[in-house]
């Protein structure tokens, strides 16, 4: 249960409303106790036909009662929901937040690799089933005890011992009802989070890989699979099920026995002339009264150990290790120019893995054009991870030159380094919106002007122009109503709205043909003069001006120079 302690304490911004909504919930169950117990001495009273001005006051309280009831049980439910989903905000913004600094790194040694599908999962699955934490568990338990201490010290004054009886028995349908129901479980609901997130991963992945599985002949032994994780779910839910009945019935059977209790105890005090025969209906009918109100806890405990998984799955995203630590007081940039300068540079994916890079030195001068090359696996991806500040190394050091001096980069705000430093990467993710809507990522604020201007650089302003609809032009998932150049083309249209002064390409021209990758790198390197540009690339033939092209084996750069047989002409 401390994944659920570390949830409650999270959100904040809820409390105030949660507060109200537990005090409006309290009163509501309470005008529901008041109205059964003002209505059994209203008509015991009534039995006995006393003047009628002797009942006023209780026709009175049993309206107001019964009118206090649905005002106050909506005014809870309405405070409540909002005291929920604001505390489920600040968790959703925390765990997007933590997202942010933990995706470039998704594996731990303890429980393996973060998928995708897993991560979402977390986010979405695990993270909205916790705003049950509040409305189903804290809200009814906070206000049924409160109702039950007042329920049980009215009865206790007219009857002491079936006040007793009746705290016995509220003890029961709130603690042992919940506990047989958690123990006839056993486990079902904390394997439901998980069971749902594999679920989830393989329907996912089944979707992407349709095609793949269908051709290889695949397709029916991971239909098969999934089958078997829903019959896992399915049985786990049954199980669930049964165990919720089993609490609800000792519920009912704590009901029964209190009134019996109340019965008993309140026949004997109005033999003993103790109690009249008007207040035993109220200590008979209001045991009723409040284990109804409580007859909804046992449910809700039974939710516990699926709460208590799905808030350790989030935990864990924020017990993941930081790809990059914030610096507690970050320093400003310096002027423009910009260039980079990095020493001894050394860096890796996995806190527990190898380096990828071993004492790098780099040199980037302001305005320049440097290629990096190398095989795969060679760390170029990884250089710009922390060129990005995306990964912090693991020892040497990267500065920002200015032109009034020079920032350590891991001094800086991730943010404020990714204003002057920006990427495009080679899979870069165009999203299935319209062509407005990709670019406006790089600049919200943008005019329809720079739209323009910014694909005319990349070499797509005319392609445009001649689509019906334009820059409303949906471009599908993934981009997939574009073709390799023009998905690649509008990744470059939007790095250059951006305008940072530093921009990072990630092969750029890959997967490629020969033309098309040339004439793209025609327009990379026409549409960034004036900016320090650093190209990552398996083809340094297309960029003949390069100012230096470095060559990245084994984490280990140095100079070299590439014939360029093909170069295009810029």
């Amino acid at each position: 249960m401390t994944s659920l302690r570390w949830v409650l304490r999270l959100g904040r911004s809820g409390r105030g409303r949660l507060g109200l909504a537990i005090l409006l919930g309290a009163l509501a169950s309470g005008a529901a106790v008041g109205l059964t117990a003002t209505s059994a001495w209203l008509i015991s009273r009534a039995s006995q036909r006393p003047p009628v001005l002797h009942l006023m006051v209780a026709i009175v309280a049993v309206r107001a009662f019964g009118l206090a009831r649905g005002v106050l049980r909506y005014g809870e439910r309405l405070t409540g929901h909002d005291a929920s989903f604001r505390t489920l905000g600040d968790l959703r913004v925390a765990t997007v937040e933590r997202l942010e600094q933990v995706l470039p790194i998704r594996t731990t040694a303890e429980q393996g690799p973060l998928t995708s599908s897993e991560l979402l999962s977390r986010f979405v699955d695990d993270t909205d089933s916790l705003q049950d934490l509040w409305v189903r568990v804290v809200l009814p338990y906070t206000a049924s005890t409160l109702v039950g201490v007042g329920s049980v010290a009215l009865v206790t004054v007219l009857a002491p011992a079936a006040g007793l009886a009746l705290a016995g028995t509220l003890l029961v349908a709130a603690l042992l009802a919940p506990i047989v129901s958690a123990r006839a479980a056993r486990g079902a609901d904390a394997r439901l989070a998980p069971l749902r997130a594999e679920y989830q991963a393989g329907v996912l992945d089944l979707l992407d890989g349709a095609t793949e599985l269908a051709v290889y002949g695949a397709l029916p032994t991971r239909l098969a699979e999934l089958e078997r994780r829903d019959e896992l779910m399915r049985r786990s839910e049954a199980r669930s099920a049964v165990a919720t009945g089993y609490g609800a019935a000792i519920a009912t059977l704590a009901a029964g026995a209190a009134m019996w209790a109340g019965l008993w105890f309140g026949a004997g005090a109005v033999d003993a002339r103790t109690l009249g025969a008007v207040s035993l209906a109220v200590v008979v009918l209001v045991p009723l009264a409040v284990h109804e109100v409580f007859a909804g806890l046992a449910p809700a405990a039974h939710q516990l150990p699926s709460l208590a998984s799905a808030a350790a799955r989030v935990q864990h995203v924020f017990q993941q290790p930081a790809a990059v630590q914030e610096p507690d007081t970050p320093q400003q940039p310096p002027a423009a120019p910009f260039g980079l300068r990095a020493r001894g540079l050394r860096a890796r994916w996995n806190p527990d893995g190898p380096d990828v890079l071993f004492g790098l030195d780099l040199d980037i001068a302001p305005g320049s054009q440097t290629l990096i090359v190398g095989p795969s696996g060679a760390g170029k991806s990884t250089l710009a991870a922390v060129l990005l500040r995306l990964l912090d190394p693991t020892d040497g050091a990267i500065e920002l030159i200015g032109g009034d001096g020079a920032t350590l980069l891991h001094q800086m705000a991730g943010d404020d380094v990714r204003r002057i430093i920006g990427w495009c990467a080679q899979d870069a993710y165009i999203f299935d919106s319209t062509i407005e809507a990709n670019l406006r990522l790089a600049r919200p604020d943008a005019t329809a002007e720079q739209l323009i201007d910014a694909l005319r650089r990349a070499g797509l302003a005319h392609w445009v122009g001649t689509l019906p609809k334009g820059l409303d032009t949906m471009v599908g998932e993934h981009g997939s109503h574009l073709s390799g150049g023009q998905r690649q083309r509008l990744a470059l249209a939007r790095t250059l709205l951006a305008d940072r002064p530093i921009v990072i390409f990630d092969e750029p021209t890959e997967h490629l043909d020969d033309a098309t990758a040339a004439q793209l790198a025609t327009d990379i390197v026409n549409a960034t003069r004036g900016a320090t540009v650093v190209v990552v690339t398996h083809r340094p033939e297309l960029f003949p001006i390069a100012t230096t092209t470095l060559l990245l084996e084994r984490g280990v750069l140095r100079t070299h120079h590439f014939p360029a047989t093909q170069a295009a002409t810029p």
